[in-house]
This record gives structure tokens, sequence and C-alpha cells, in this order.
């Protein structure tokens, strides 16, 4: 072989290690290195539970120590002693009997035909004057019955008090009042009537009006006596009066104007 073939031959062999290293090179730079990201997951967030205990207080009950007998008594009195005093304020007012229809005196049933005669006569005027007339002195009478009615209720003996002061009737107290001093109330109380009724003109009325009526021929003369008549109708209005404030103390608490009313009626 000849030098220069042999040359050339060498650098075939050359070249062809050198292109043979660079493929391998780039084999190499090619290969690709997959990285796979590692994804930490946060941690599940703790839930703390937070348990609340409510403590319950209750509230303390005051016991009420039983009510005495003498306790009883005594609010049982003032109770009436109140309604006498607001009885009489009420019914000594002007109108107090006249405007109240539920202890308006009405005409003496008892001369009742005198009262429809006379209307039947014209003379239906003389009637109502003398009815105002009535009221009007069982107003001026009340305004003087406070003393009368309370020496009645501080005398008034009180043997059951307690079955009085626990009741469910609203003028128990009241009733036994009426039972056991009305009769008396009513004989001391009547000159103070009678004073009134001729202060306001109806004893006068009340006598023309029966001397009218006895002059009308074949009837049957009448002499119906006032005075008892009326002082009877003012008493029971004191009464009905006293009643309806025993029954304002024992069913509202506005009425137990004092610390033993509570303690005896409150609830």
């Amino acid at each position: 072989m000849t030098p220069l073939r042999t040359l050339a031959l060498g650098l075939t062999l050359s070249l062809a290690t050198v292109q043979l290293a660079m493929a391998q090179t780039k084999t190499t730079a090619k290969k690709t290195t997959t990285t796979t990201k590692k994804t930490t997951a946060a941690p599940a967030k703790k839930t703390t539970t937070v348990k609340t205990t409510t403590k319950v207080t209750t509230p303390a009950v005051a016991v009420k120590a039983p009510l005495t007998a003498e306790e009883a008594s005594s609010g049982l009195r003032e109770a009436l002693t109140q309604g006498v005093t607001r009885a009489v304020a009420q019914a000594g007012e002007t109108d107090g009997f006249n405007a109240n229809a539920d202890i308006r005196i009405p005409f003496p049933p008892e001369a009742e035909l005198v009262a429809s005669t006379l209307r039947k006569l014209r003379a239906g005027a003389l009637v109502d004057k003398f009815e105002v007339a009535m009221n009007r002195a069982a107003e001026t009478a009340a305004t003087q019955a406070k003393p009368i009615f309370l020496n009645a209720v501080q005398n008034l003996s009180l043997q059951d008090a307690l079955s009085l002061a626990t009741s469910k009737e609203a003028d128990a107290a009241t009733t036994l009042l009426y039972e056991k001093t009305a009769a008396d109330l009513r004989t001391a109380f009547q000159p103070t009537v009678q004073q009134s009724l001729e202060q306001t003109g109806a004893t006068k009325l009340y006598a023309e009006m029966v001397a009218r009526y006895n002059k009308i021929p074949l009837v049957t003369p009448l002499n119906p006596q006032l005075v008892p008549y009326a002082t009877e109708k003012t008493v029971d209005g004191l009464f009905a009066l006293i009643a309806v404030e025993e029954g304002r103390i024992r069913q509202n608490p506005a009425g137990q104007t004092s610390a033993l009313l509570k303690r005896v009626f409150g609830k």
C-alpha cells in the first residue's frame, strides 16, 4: 500500500472515530431526566372543640311563714278601716248616692202607690224632687258616719280571723261586720239621717206628697215612716261600698297599702 493511501485510510478511520464520539455525546445530552415533583399535603387542621358548661342557678324561693291569728285579725280590721274610710269619702261626695245606681235610694216601696198616683196626677216633678233630696240627705249623713262605723270595726269579734283572711269570698269580712253590727249601726245612725233629711227638705217633701195622696177620694190613707227607711238604705249603701273596697284589697296588690295588708292578703 502506498503511503498516500495509508494516510487516507488513517484519516478516514480518525474521522469515523470522531463522529462516533460526537454521536454518543449528543445521545447523552438528549437524555431527559424527569424529576417528579413531590407534593407534600398540608396536615389537616386539628379542630379543637371547647365544651362549655352552663351552670344553672335555681333562685331561692322565699318560704312564707304561716299567718298567725293575731296577724289575720289585725289585717282584717285594717282592711275594714280602710274600706270604711274610702266608702265614707265616696258616698259623702255630691251625687255619691244620687248618681250611683248601685246604692241610689229609690222611692220607699211601702209608699210606691203614692208616687205612682201623683205621677198620674201630673205631680211627678214633686216625686223626682223628693228622691233627689232623700239621696242628698244620705250623702250628708255619710260624711258623719265614719266614727260610728270605725267603732263597730274595732269592737268586732274575729274568732275565725284566719278563715276570714284566707276566704275566697271577696267581701267575707264586710259580710261579718254587717251581720254583727248593722242593726246597732242603724240605731246609732238614725238621728244623723233624720237631721240630714230635714236639712235637704226631703222630710217636708215627703209629708206633702203623702198629704196630697191621702186627700184623694176613696184611697186608704198612708202614713209611711221615712226616717227608718232612709237610715236603712244609707247604711246598706255604705256597706256595699265597703265590700267593694275589701275586694279590691284582697285581689289587687295596689290596694294593699301597708306591710300588714300585704302580709295578710298578698299572694
